[in-house]
């Protein structure tokens, strides 16, 4: 898969920006708050329509305007794609390919997939469980066009069953409605737990020999599922899950209505991760948790390769240089092959990675 060319318009801090990139190596350099990460931040928004840093598309558009415009000419599964989003305050995003619109954003995944490092995701297995389910999300939403679907509908659900569990003591006629947004959550939620106890049952497969590479052959990397309480075999199928789910949640319905909170279901799932047997989260190194984590992410890269035949576009964004030099070493030798966008303050010499380009970026203007 290959970004061939860019177009911003309104987005961060890019007025306006056209750019071509080599199909190898991209170095994108210039000092801090210019817009390197701003730039990496747009590409991965053309394969999940969602961004890592902002909750809202409108923190994407430029203050002072309505809309922000991003535009990509792509390369992926021997055709040539033309991607773009069209963002706007107050209104929905639209989403094209090749000029005919998309009716989610889980098409886009059948298009271009991306991989993203951030300086964020070294802390990826010492923050809560967010994090994680967010990690294997953005995976596997871009795997399985079903799973983004499933998640933005099991959203929706939370967010109205929440509403009705915190104001029912004011409105009990709200309760009438219960049932219904509890087996609805239940039919998606199983769905949710599917897809990933199996994305992760490949995670398990791949991650532990990247991370034996990683930490010299002294480390042993064991990863766990940890979804709600009732569900037996998460790999199941989802019919199965689904009476498990409805257990769960007549179990913990006095609960939830005394604590107002919705206290079942797969948002609460975790990705939990050990080392020689013991908890990665409580008791590793910050050397350690940043081997792990970023095996993790190389070893999605390869689940991608696998599943699509295709290395994904990997965004590396101010990462080498918050590691040592054995673990940059590591990650450069294991990620060559595809294309590789990597943001520095300076130019660092990465040319050993292969034939590519540099540019240089200063106040959000290609400059060279």
């Amino acid at each position: 898969m290959i970004v061939r060319a860019l177009t911003l318009d309104f987005f961060r801090n890019y007025l306006h920006l056209e750019a071509r990139f080599a199909p190898g190596v991209n170095v994108i350099c210039g000092e801090n708050a210019q817009g390197k990460t701003n730039l990496l931040e747009a590409i991965a928004y053309l394969s999940t329509a969602s961004s890592h840093r902002a909750r809202y598309d409108k923190e994407l558009i430029q203050f002072g305007v309505e809309h922000a415009f991003v535009k990509g000419e792509v390369s992926a599964r021997g055709r040539d794609f033309t991607l773009e989003a069209r963002l706007g305050r107050g209104v929905r995003r639209q989403l094209f390919s090749n000029g005919v619109r998309l009716k989610s954003a889980g098409e886009l995944s059948g298009v271009l997939n991306t991989v993203l490092f951030c300086p964020e995701d070294l802390y990826l297995i010492r923050e809560g469980a967010a994090t994680r389910r967010r990690f294997l999300d953005t995976c596997i939403c871009q795997l399985r066009p079903k799973y983004a679907e499933a998640l933005a509908e099991y959203r929706r659900l939370y967010e109205h069953k929440t509403r009705i569990l915190r104001d029912w003591e004011e409105h009990p006629s709200l309760l009438d409605t219960l049932d219904e947004f509890n087996l609805r959550m239940a039919q998606t939620g199983a769905l949710i737990i599917h897809y990933r106890a199996h994305f992760v049952k490949r995670l398990r497969e791949v991650t532990p020999p990247i991370h034996r590479d990683f930490s010299g052959g002294r480390e042993r990397l064991d990863l766990r599922y940890e979804t709600v309480s009732t569900v037996t075999d998460p790999e199941g199928s989802p019919r199965q899950i689904l009476g498990q789910l409805l257990s769960h949640q007549e179990s913990h319905r006095k609960a939830e209505l005394e604590a107002r909170q919705c206290l079942s279901g797969p948002h609460k799932d975790d990705l939990t991760v050990e080392l020689d047997g013991v908890s990665a989260k409580a008791f590793a190194s910050q050397g350690q948790t940043r081997t792990a984590a970023l095996s993790l992410k190389l070893a999605s890269r390869e689940i991608f390769f696998h599943e699509t035949g295709e290395w994904p576009v990997l965004l590396l964004d101010d990462v080498l240089s918050e590691l040592d030099q054995r673990r940059q070493e590591f990650v450069l030798r294991r990620i060559t092959g595809g294309q590789v966008f990597i943001t520095c303050c300076e130019d660092v010499g990465l040319n050993r990675l292969g034939e590519g380009k540099t540019f240089r970026i200063r106040d959000g203007q290609l400059v060279s």
